[in-house]
């Protein structure tokens, strides 16, 4: 079958096509034809070796989280889910995921799960990381409420725009940054009550005009090395910062969160305990039934180019989830 693969660590440019033997599922495992891939920006971890030092990775190797497909083959001791189902894959935590950047991919059963019947492969692969991060950031950091305002970082990128979708569900007010004009208009298309440039000490009296000189009670912060110290400064009585992305250190004045008695806390979906995750996953899988979430889906890419998807991943400004659409719908 056709893969991506790296054979060594680095950037983008050692990912490389090839042909690879098909995996074959385990007792609890099952194998998925994957008609499109969701691409992460933590799988560049993998990718350079930074992740646990590239301990217990061997070459070749194939990244990758995410997916949406149809159920090909089940281990013996796989009872949930049949032949045929349409699915989609969270990888993140399988205890074996032999990587979504391939046409076909065996993990754990318990990380697979049915995609309802309103929802397109397309659909079910942006899911997976962005979804789960969006969830537990906002319901189970943040713990938002009808009425706050929420300051959602980012926010037409794979994350932000699943964000801005679950707050507004629940009746919060949000406010979504985007450093493009394309970016702004797409997430007061999702929903978001404002969109504004990325935060600066330049435009910050805007974000105080949107919140009624209060700032925001809740803020997602997707890159944390930047913005968290001018998040301190905006952020509201009482208030909660979630880092969900940092890519270097900072230094910040802690004396900003204890004149309003803000804290900043932290989502890693990694760490998900098994009630959290099954909390979000139904919580997801109800926005979307419900037709209350849709995904919004960027460039898409083909096999044969991952090179090109990951340095669009990695160096474009967020325009929804990155994918590799393997087989058409």
């Amino acid at each position: 079958m056709k893969a991506v693969v790296i054979n060594e660590f680095g950037g983008p440019d050692v990912l490389e096509t090839a042909s690879i033997e098909e995996p074959t599922p385990g007792a609890h495992e099952v194998k998925i034809k994957i008609h499109v891939t969701g691409l992460n920006p933590n799988e560049s971890y993998k990718i350079n070796g930074s992740k646990d030092g590239g301990k217990g990775l061997d070459f070749p190797y194939v990244p990758g989280y995410d997916a949406a497909g149809l159920i090909e083959e089940l281990g013996p001791e796989v009872s949930e889910l049949k032949v045929g189902d349409r699915v989609f894959l969270a990888g993140l935590t399988a205890k074996r995921n032999t990587g979504t950047y391939a046409e076909k991919v065996v993990a754990d059963a318990d990380r697979v799960h049915r995609l309802p019947d309103n929802c397109s492969m397309m659909d079910g692969a942006a899911l997976g990381i962005p979804a789960f991060t969006a969830y537990a950031s906002l319901f189970q950091r943040a713990k938002i409420r009808a009425g706050e305002y929420i300051l959602i970082h980012g926010a037409s990128g794979a994350v932000g725009s699943l964000a801005i979708q679950m707050a507004k569900a629940i009746g919060a007010i949000v406010i979504g940054t985007s450093s493009t004009e394309k970016g702004r208009e797409q997430i007061l298309e999702l929903g978001a009550d404002y969109a504004m440039n990325h935060l600066t000490y330049e435009n910050k009296y805007e974000l105080t005009e949107y919140t009624e000189g209060n700032g925001p009670d809740v803020v997602i912060e997707m890159l944390a090395n930047v913005n968290l110290e001018i998040d301190t400064q905006v952020i509201a009585e009482y208030g909660r910062i979630v880092v969900v992305g940092s890519r270097a250190s900072i230094e910040i004045t802690p004396r900003n969160l204890m004149g309003n008695e803000a804290y900043i806390t932290a989502v890693n979906v990694s760490h998900m305990t098994k009630e959290a995750r099954n909390e979000a996953f139904h919580g997801i899988v109800s926005f979307l039934e419900n037709e209350i979430l849709k995904p919004l889906i960027g460039k898409k890419f083909t096999l044969d180019e991952p090179v090109e998807a990951h340095k669009e991943l990695m160096e474009k400004p967020g325009n929804g989830r990155t994918v590799f659409a393997i087989i058409e719908e």
